[in-house]
């Protein structure tokens, strides 16, 4: 990338409004305690992986995957159990796997292996046939649930947490048959709806949940890709509307149809992107047109968004270790094995954390700038 006097003419911004855009000048943001009156939800980074931690105002935990494995284990691992201490909880109670892909149960052993954990949840064996996933079903998962409980669930299943009603959606590439109280109505966006080609793999088969703490909604889907989007909210939309969605696959065009992300009218959304994971212009088009969406939450800036399809800096959590003198306008096109080595961010990660009431109020909080806003 060529220096200053050529951004202008190649539609780069300046060194310092890309640094505004960022939010790169940030100041530390206290301990956030557990009020004894609120439902926290942690979305923690673990570089476009799946992390995010319920804690109740009892004290109980659900945590919705453990991020990646490998080298990345223990770095995602400690990044949860830093959410944890922050929530001032030491144990796991609940531990849903959403599906066997390895940025969603990779840190899983690890995790295990420094914290307890109560019960574990899934949606039953792999669909498809890696070997680190079937040697970790057959071998390391049932070695880390003996002496807990295990679950596999099934749509309309409900997990106990106290004070927080949750009920399973999907799993397994099965959906919900009867509606919850406030869902039902026709879904006028399915007449519209363009099926992809069919998802057979194991982001088809994420279990999915809605949980309800007093008038306060949030929806959480994993992975679940557009077709099964479609069997759930179609021609009937079982949810209703909702506060805060959990945006589904990182904010990728094959998952977030319109027939879901339009129909709940969420007044939030906070997606589980990646530097270069997520944040597709197709997607970003599908959320920022949602009818009732006040706010679009980052945890991280999607270079596949560029500077068109993303949102301030201040909603956004995390930048990059080595950050560019200047970043693009334009959304980056990936090709292939031509494409440039993705930026990494094994420094300090930042997480979003919801602080939600039974009223339905919630307020969000960037952990990296401290910036919260209040949603009544």
């Amino acid at each position: 990338m060529q220096q200053s006097e050529s951004f202008a003419r190649r539609g780069l911004l300046s060194a310092a409004l890309a640094a505004l855009l960022l939010g790169v000048l940030s100041r530390p943001v206290p301990s956030q305690a557990q009020s004894p009156e609120t439902l926290q939800i942690y979305l923690i980074d673990v570089e476009g992986g799946g992390a995010t931690l319920y804690v109740a105002p009892s004290g109980e935990s659900l945590l919705i995957d453990t991020g990646n494995g490998g080298r990345n284990a223990a770095r995602d691992a400690g990044r949860v159990i830093d959410a944890m201490q922050d929530a001032g909880v030491s144990e796991i109670d609940h531990l849903i796997t959403t599906h066997w892909h390895g940025d969603h149960w990779g840190g899983m052993e690890e995790l295990a292996g420094r914290v307890p954990v109560r019960h574990f949840i899934d949606h039953g064996p792999s669909i498809e046939s890696t070997a680190s996933v079937a040697e970790f079903l057959t071998t390391t998962y049932p070695a880390l649930y003996r002496g807990a409980e295990h679950t596999v669930v099934t749509p309309g299943d409900r997990i106990a947490l106290a004070g927080v009603d949750i009920t399973v959606l999907a799993s397994a590439k099965r959906v919900i048959e009867q509606p919850l109280p406030g869902g039902g109505a026709s879904n006028g966006y399915c007449a519209d709806f363009v099926p992809q080609p069919e998802d057979n793999g194991e982001n088809a088969q994420s279990v999915g949940i809605f949980a309800r703490f007093g008038d306060f909604r949030v929806l959480h889907l994993g992975d679940l890709t557009v077709n099964t989007e479609f069997e759930l909210m179609c021609p009937n939309n079982p949810i209703g509307v909702v506060d805060l969605s959990v945006v589904s696959h990182h904010g990728q065009p094959s998952s977030n149809a319109e027939v879901l992300v339009h129909a709940i009218e969420a007044r939030v959304a906070i997606m589980n992107n990646g530097t270069r994971k997520g944040g597709q212009p197709a997607a970003m088009q599908v959320l920022f047109s949602a009818p009732g969406l006040e706010d679009l939450w980052q945890l991280h800036f999607s270079q596949l968004s560029g500077q068109e399809y993303t949102v301030p800096g201040l909603f956004i959590a995390n930048g990059v270790d080595d950050a560019t003198t200047a970043m693009p306008i334009a959304p980056l096109t990936i090709r292939g094995r031509d494409a440039p080595p993705r930026p990494v961010h094994n420094g300090e990660a930042h997480w979003i954390m919801v602080a939600a009431s039974a009223d339905g109020s919630f307020t969000v909080t960037n952990s990296r700038n401290g910036f919260s806003k209040r949603y009544r």
